[in-house]
C-alpha cells in the first residue's frame, strides 16, 4: 500500500488541539502519511490565564525541516502559523521545491483569542510568497479583511468582496471561513473559484470548544486534494469533517476546548447544504 505524503509547515501547539499537531491528526484520519516542517512553538501559560507565547524556531532549523521531507516527495502542502516574513520566504521556497500544485494557505495571523496580528509585515509577505502559489487559500473573517484591504468583515457580501480580491492576488480558489462574527444564522463559509461563489452551510453549535477548527478544515482540505479529489469536493467534503469535530468538541481545561478530529470517522459527516449564490 502507498501513501499519499502530506506536509504540513505550521506552528507546534503544545495543547495538542491546533497546529501541527491538529493537522497530522486530520491527516490520519483520511488516510495520508503527515509529515511536519515546524516553524514555531506555541505553549499557554497556565499561570496567566493561559496567555500565549510564540517562539520562532531558527531559519536553517525551518531549512533543514524541509530538506528531510522534500527528499521523499510530497503530494500536497499546506501552511499554518508563519511567524516572521523570513519564515513565509523560506516556506514558499519550500513549496516551490515540492513540485505540487495541491498547496493550501491557511493564513494564520493570530492566535485563537488574541485579535492583533503577530507581525503587520507578514500579511504583505504572504501576498507576495505564498498567495500566488495556493491552490486554495483559507483565511477566516480577520484574515480575510487583512489580505483584502477590506478591514472587518460581518456579512456575506462582504465575504463575496474579499473573497474576490484574495483571488485576484493569485490564490485558485478562495474560501473564507464565517465563524461567530459572521452575522448569519447559520455557520456559513465562501467558497469561490473565480467564477462561482458556493455558500457552505452546516447547523451552528452553541460550543467553545472549537480550539483547532481553522487548522483542521484547512488539513483535511489538503489530504483531499492529495487523495485525488478535486478542489470543490475537497472542500465541501472538509466542511463535513470540521462541522463534525466541532459538534462533538471537548473540554481540555477551564481555557481550551479543541474539537474531535476523529468525529467524522467515529460518529459520520456533519449534514453539510451547498447553495450556489
Amino acid at each position: 500500500m502507498t501513501l499519499k505524503k502530506t506536509l504540513t509547515i505550521a506552528g507546534s501547539d503544545t495543547s495538542g488541539g491546533a497546529g501541527i499537531q491538529a493537522d497530522l491528526k486530520t491527516f490520519q484520519e483520511h488516510g495520508t502519511y503527515g509529515m511536519t516542517a515546524l516553524t514555531v512553538v506555541a505553549t499557554m501559560d497556565p499561570d496567566n490565564n493561559w496567555s500565549h507565547g510564540v517562539y520562532t524556531l531558527p531559519i536553517d532549523v525551518l531549512k533543514a525541516q524541509l530538506k528531510t521531507a522534500l527528499s521523499v516527495g510530497i503530494d500536497a502542502v499546506k501552511t499554518g502559523m508563519l511567524s516572521t516574513e523570513d519564515v513565509i520566504r523560506t516556506a514558499g521556497e519550500g513549496i516551490r521545491e515540492t513540485g505540487t500544485d495541491h498547496v493550501v494557505i491557511d493564513p494564520v495571523m493570530v492566535c485563537k483569542g488574541e485579535d492583533e496580528v503577530l507581525n503587520p509585515g507578514t500579511v504583505d509577505a504572504m501576498i507576495e510568497y505564498l498567495l500566488p502559489l495556493a491552490e486554495v487559500v483559507t483565511p477566516n473573517l480577520f484574515e480575510a479583511g487583512q489580505l483584502s484591504g477590506l478591514g472587518k468583515l460581518t456579512t456575506i457580501d462582504d465575504m463575496k468582496k474579499a473573497a474576490e480580491k484574495i483571488h485576484d492576488l493569485g490564490s485558485k480558489n478562495v474560501v473564507i471561513k464565517g465563524g461567530k462574527q459572521l452575522q448569519h444564522d447559520k455557520a456559513a463559509d465562501l467558497y469561490y473559484d473565480g467564477s462561482k461563489f458556493l455558500l457552505l452551510e452546516s447547523e451552528k453549535q452553541d460550543t467553545l470548544y472549537t480550539h483547532g477548527a481553522g487548522c483542521t478544515f484547512a488539513a483535511a482540505i489538503t489530504a483531499n486534494l492529495a487523495n485525488g479529489l478535486g478542489v470543490e469536493e475537497a472542500v465541501v467534503d472538509a466542511k463535513k469533517f470540521v462541522a463534525a469535530a466541532i459538534a462533538h468538541g471537548w473540554k481540555l481545561n477551564q481555557y481550551v476546548g479543541p474539537v474531535l478530529h476523529g468525529a467524522k470517522n467515529q460518529h459520520g459527516p456533519a449534514e453539510v447544504t451547498v447553495t450556489d449564490i
